[in-house]
């Protein structure tokens, strides 16, 4: 038994150990691992109010709607991860958080434009519009001997019939390419285009034409959209955030495993080492789930780390007490554990409902706090209820006879 116990012992301590040293990469990657919020990793958040037309109709719920999958799509063709979009149906306004663009400028420009794409006869009549487009991307034509940068389109069946048709009946005259009511360029038609293939041109960069393209291919966005708050978090700001919050978590563990120790002794380290397995757990579990790790969430991974640590006093004050009832080592440590256990449960199942509720009622902000807590809340059970119950045993069953001052209690003479 005796041996069994130190097997189980040495072989739980190497495979976490194991586990923690192959952890550290994924999990702290910039690129794959823990995707970082907005005040972390620096980006824009806006604010888009949608405009009445010159009509004066009335936006609808559904011109949201509408809005909302023009913009998504449009952040999407950005590359942006992990992206905050949130409709306000009240307000007419659409809410974005973009972590991590590199222009945010340009992100917004993007964001923000109508991107109406006409094309129209000499006199500026529309023939067609940019709702029979397939698809649109960037890039560099050289068949001219130079180095152009272009915006390829593909229209549907319905497209490539009606624009070779427009082809055809506008030979050697010009047809003019339009976004919302700016002229982009006006080519003459040499040949009818009728495989429904064509390029626009006269851009100065390749970047420049990606973000057309991602216009093109989101369509026209069905109202106009105004700017009316933005907020620009630099990445040096970010960086600085995330640093300050590292180092706070580093000085709370370091504070809670010093307490642990001296308060505890041999339990205490027991849970110490619980706190790395429960900061294991709660950490490849928010990256399994995608979860934007922001400012509020440290601070709900933070109070998390605390919980846990209260749920192991409650345990160890409750083997105390069974020990200087005279009780042995492993029957306290069974009775400290199942008695303990109510107490632990129901204190814990009334924070996690309260987290709950800031989850799906809470802002972006406050959701990220709340799914941390949650997250914590279901480890922390884990680790002081079954995890740290079992290292307790095996410790208890290598040598049951040992001092109780290890366990904080006064050996009685």
């Amino acid at each position: 038994m005796k041996r069994g116990n130190t097997l189980k012992l040495a072989v739980t301590v190497i495979l976490v150990a194991v586990v923690v040293f192959f952890s550290i990469q994924p999990l702290t990657n910039s690129e794959t691992g823990i995707p970082l919020g907005l005040d972390l990793r620096g980006g824009v958040h806006l604010v888009l109010q949608a405009e009445p037309g010159k009509d004066g109709a009335a936006i609808t719920n559904d011109d949201m709607d509408k809005a909302r999958a023009v913009i998504e799509e449009r952040v999407n063709g950005l590359g942006v991860s992990e992206p905050y979009i949130q409709t306000n149906y009240d307000k007419k306004r659409i809410i974005i958080e973009l972590a991590g663009v590199a222009d945010p400028d340009e992100a917004v420009k993007v964001l923000q434009t109508t991107a109406k794409l006409t094309f129209r006869d000499p006199q500026g009549n529309i023939l067609m519009d940019g709702s029979l487009l397939k698809d649109a991307k960037a890039a560099v034509d050289t068949s001219n001997g130079g180095t152009d940068y272009v915006v390829q389109i593909s229209f549907t069946s319905e497209g490539t019939t009606k624009f070779a048709d427009i082809t055809t009946k506008y030979l050697n005259q010009k047809i003019g390419i339009y976004l919302d009511e700016q002229k982009i360029q006006d080519p003459v038609v040499s040949v009818p285009i009728v495989d429904g293939q064509g390029q626009i041109q006269g851009y100065s960069s390749l970047e420049e034409a990606a973000q057309y393209a991602v216009m093109f291919r989101s369509g026209a966005l069905p109202v106009s959209m105004s700017i009316v708050e933005k907020n620009q978090v630099g990445a040096l700001l970010g960086a600085d955030s995330l640093n300050k919050s590292l180092n706070a978590c580093l000085i709370a563990l370091i504070f809670i495993f010093l307490f642990m120790l001296v308060l505890y002794r041999l339990p205490g380290l027991v849970a110490d080492f619980s706190l790395v397995v429960f900061a294991v757990i709660v950490l490849w579990a928010l990256y399994a789930i995608g979860t934007v790790l922001t400012l509020p969430g440290i601070a709900g991974f933070v109070l998390s780390i605390g919980m846990a640590v209260d749920l192991n006093i409650i345990v160890y004050e409750r083997i105390k007490e069974e020990l200087r009832l005279g009780k042995s080592l492993r029957a306290a440590v069974d009775a400290g554990f199942s008695r303990a256990f109510i107490t632990v449960f129901d204190s814990n199942i009334t924070t996690f409902f309260a987290a709950l509720a800031l989850f799906l009622l809470g802002s972006s902000s406050i959701k990220g706090f709340a799914i941390t807590l949650i997250v914590g809340i279901v480890a922390s059970l884990f680790t002081a209820i079954t995890f740290t119950r079992w290292v307790m045993r095996w410790i208890v069953g290598i040598n049951p006879r040992m001092s109780k001052w290890l366990f904080g209690v006064k050996e009685v003479k």
